[in-house]
């Protein structure tokens, strides 16, 4: 599974199909929650995918487990590598112990202690490196050349793909939607989203934090920017974003949201509140971006990716008690 930058072998709503038929028995089915008192808050109905509720506790075990199903499709043995700011990684690490293979995961030095955690848990053997997506590539190289097989994180059509089966099962149980919504950090979950929801006839909407806005900024531009500084609590969405998924959210995503980070904390709160869900900051993004462009989905019928929960509780408290505080909560929790 080579790491190409090639944007030409895209994946589109027939690979999403085949590959909801080959995780069928490996995934959790996860609930689509509706709340009737937050659609009065905010002016339309809400129907919320639960992927915080998935396996490792989050949507990406749904990508991991295709690409390595294709592996072994293709009878390609052998342990796999990645980078991952952590929930990528816990994916793969499972998926791959489950095959009795080994995922070497290339993790930033400053990732969150929970999500390292789960990593190792998981039976993933962690290579840190400096938090710049230049020297996560680095070193998923190295491990590549060492001998294991690259399952990129993001930016691969099997990983899309898989993906996107998230959104083909919220439509298979709310087939009525106008809208999906989901967060965007390399753009994995929106870009394989946005091929379901578009062979549906759904507007597509992406949300990512202010201090992580290089899929904004590029739209803005027309092209992808090739450098990212992110500054922003959600972890989860700080990588840049992949050359194939940026090419799939010009072609079919019609705006996405910026949200502070008072935003995503208020939204973490949110969802605590109104779902009884403990989400992480890269998820409640979705629900920053529906309070703070309401007037957008307004009278729609939306669905709502919420992608993960990996967070403790003390860490979730940390950032939840100090929505006008900066990343000084976050750092402590950390």
């Amino acid at each position: 599974m080579p790491q190409s930058k090639d944007s030409g072998d895209l994946p589109d709503f027939a690979d999403v199909q085949l590959a909801a038929a080959r995780i069928r028995d490996r995934v959790r089915e996860t609930p689509v929650i509706h709340e009737p008192e937050l659609d009065d808050a905010f002016g339309c109905q809400l129907f919320f995918k639960c992927e915080n509720l998935q396996r490792t506790g989050a949507f990406k075990f749904r990508g991991a487990s295709h690409a390595l199903a294709r592996l072994a499709e293709d009878g390609i043995t052998g342990d796999v590598a990645t980078h991952s700011s952590g929930n990528h990684g816990a994916a793969l690490a499972l998926a791959a112990r489950l095959e009795g293979r080994c995922a070497h995961v290339v993790m930033p030095e400053n990732a969150s202690r929970v999500k390292i955690e789960a990593v190792r848990r998981y039976g993933g053997e962690i290579h840190f490196c400096a938090p710049t997506q230049a020297a996560r590539e680095e070193g998923l190289a190295s491990r590549v050349e060492s001998g294991a097989i690259a399952v990129p994180p993001y930016d691969h059509p099997d990983i899309i793909a898989g993906q996107g089966t998230a959104c083909l099962e919220l439509l298979q149980r709310i087939p009525d939607l106008d809208s999906v919504l989901a967060p965007i950090g390399g753009g994995g979950l929106i870009s394989g989203t946005a091929l379901v929801a578009r062979e549906r006839g759904l507007t597509v909407f992406g949300a990512e934090p202010a201090g992580a806005d290089d899929t904004a900024r590029s739209l803005e531009l027309g092209r992808r920017v090739a450098s990212s500084q992110p500054d922003t609590i959600a972890d989860g969405l700080r990588a840049l974003v992949g050359v194939r998924n940026f090419t799939l959210i010009q072609r079919h995503v019609k705006q996405v949201i910026t949200v502070s980070e008072n935003e995503i904390r208020e939204a973490m709160a949110v969802a605590w509140r109104h779902l009884r869900l403990l989400i992480e900051p890269s998820s409640a993004v979705v629900i920053a971006a529906l309070r703070s462009s309401a007037d957008t989905f307004a009278g729609r019928r939306v669905g709502v990716i919420l992608s993960g929960a990996n967070i403790s509780p003390a860490d979730w408290l940390a950032l939840t008690a100090n929505p006008a505080g900066s990343h000084e909560a976050h750092d402590a929790a950390t």
